[in-house]
Formats: C-alpha cells, structure tokens, sequence
C-alpha cells in the first residue's frame, strides 16, 4: 500500500488527522524510566500505544535518538508500531537533504534500515532555490 493509501486509511479509521511527534528527550522522563538501558523505546511506545486510536501517524524524531546511540531503540519502535498497530504510518523526522548519491543512502537508512513508511527531508539548496522548508518522501 502507498504511503498515501495509507494514511488516507488511518485518517478514515481513527476519524484524525493527528500526527504524534515522538521526541523523547530522557531529562523529561518519569522516575521509573531514568537509568534503564531501554528508556527511550519503553516512553516511546508506551505513548504510542495510548494514543494509536486517535492518531493518523507517528513521527519519530531520529535526532532525539542518534544523540543518545539509541537507533537500535529507533528500528525497535518502529517495528512496534508496525506490529501491534498496522496500518499507522511512520514518518521518519530527519530532514535529510543532500545531492544525488547521498540522498539515495539517506533512503536507504530511512525506509531499509527503520522501516519507516515516509520520511522528512530538506530539499537541496543548491539543486532547488527556490524551496523553503521540509518535505515528505514516501516510498516508490
């Protein structure tokens, strides 16, 4: 199914066009969380799981992640998400951007190594002028 399909469905399922932004910043943790070695996956889909019915998509922030070493976390929630809640789409926050050869590597860890369904990226300055802003790549 196409990234568009898809959150079309879960529009229509959920009767939302709310997208949670996962941005789990570890100093804001509860006391039951601070110190464990799965911190940001356990926050991380434990809001997931309380809002999957009222959700049209998650958006997971890679930044938030890669600063800590926790991408392992990263691939494991988005794997989560699209075990027990099919059918919501993951957009992959990173604002990526970059010429040719990198941007397909850029795809390569977004949609191959995640899994995610879409992905934020910068467009080019350089190649594309005239944009402002961040986009949305969806699998081919």
């Amino acid at each position: 199914m196409t990234f568009t399909r898809m959150l079309a469905a879960a529009w229509r399922q959920n009767d939302s066009l709310l997208c949670v932004g996962l941005d789990p910043d570890p100093a804001k943790f509860p006391a039951h969380l601070k110190g464990r070695d799965d911190a940001i996956l356990e926050f991380c889909s434990a809001i997931v799981d309380a809002t999957a019915d009222l959700v049209c998509s998650f958006k997971p922030q890679i930044a938030y992640f890669a600063a800590r070493r926790a991408e392992d976390q990263l691939e494991a929630l988005i794997a989560h998400i699209h075990a027990k809640h099919p059918g919501i789409p993951v957009i992959l926050d990173a604002k990526r951007g970059d010429i040719g050869s990198t941007a397909e590597q850029y795809a390569v860890e977004a949609f191959a190594r995640y899994g995610a369904d879409a992905v934020t990226v910068n467009p080019t300055w350089a190649a594309i002028p005239s944009t402002r802003g961040s986009r949305i790549l969806t699998r081919a």
